[in-house]
């Protein structure tokens, strides 16, 4: 796919916001378009086929993630636990605190992956960076087996976002201190005390 312009971007996150707010019956060229302030057929310039629109919205959604997960501000692995604690914690906070929309748009795109092969890989490839940052943390840590403890690592994350964001927990996400908690317990579990 090519560099992205201004007017992809705006396309993109577009795309995002509506994923977010409509669900992916909500998500159509024209919809973007219309909430995007653009010309009608300016989004079909920009991603011919919904697949395109898909991809392009994956791709964004992996851009911004970045930003909010603060993947430059990860910790050297060799920095002990606490850093890594703090890091995650301060990650997942970030998301449930001011980056919900995201995480809905995740949702409904990983959802609509497991139906089309073809947008499966690009939403894998666009978060094998933050996979791989995992092992190389736990790894860092000295875990006997970083694939194993990345997966549960991940899946943490993953399932308080997702529990507070779309769950059972929607109205009552934790604070910055249950979530170091709850990333120290883990990591306890992992690498003994």
């Amino acid at each position: 796919m090519p560099a992205p312009t201004s007017r992809s971007v705006l396309v993109a996150d577009t795309a995002l916001a509506l994923l977010a707010g409509r669900g992916m019956r909500g998500l159509t060229h024209r919809a973007v378009d219309e909430a995007a302030g653009l010309p009608h057929g300016s989004t079909s310039n920009v991603a011919r086929t919904r697949l395109a629109l898909l991809e392009l919205a994956v791709l964004r959604l992996a851009e911004r993630e970045a930003q909010v997960l603060a993947v430059e501000e990860m910790p050297d692995p060799r920095g002990g636990r606490d850093q890594l604690v703090d890091a995650l914690a301060l990650a997942v906070h970030r998301s449930l605190t001011g980056n919900r929309d995201l995480l809905l748009a995740r949702y409904e795109l990983a959802l609509e992956a497991t139906r089309r092969p073809e947008l499966r890989t690009h939403f894998d490839a666009a978060g094998a960076r933050f996979r791989e940052m995992a092992t190389v943390l736990v790894a860092g840590l000295g875990s006997p087996d970083p694939a194993r403890h990345a997966l549960s690592l991940v899946a943490w994350a993953d399932g308080v976002m997702f529990s507070c964001a779309a769950g059972a927990h929607h109205a009552d996400p934790p604070g910055l201190d249950d979530l170091r908690q709850g990333v120290r317990e883990l990591l306890r579990g992992m690498f003994g005390d």
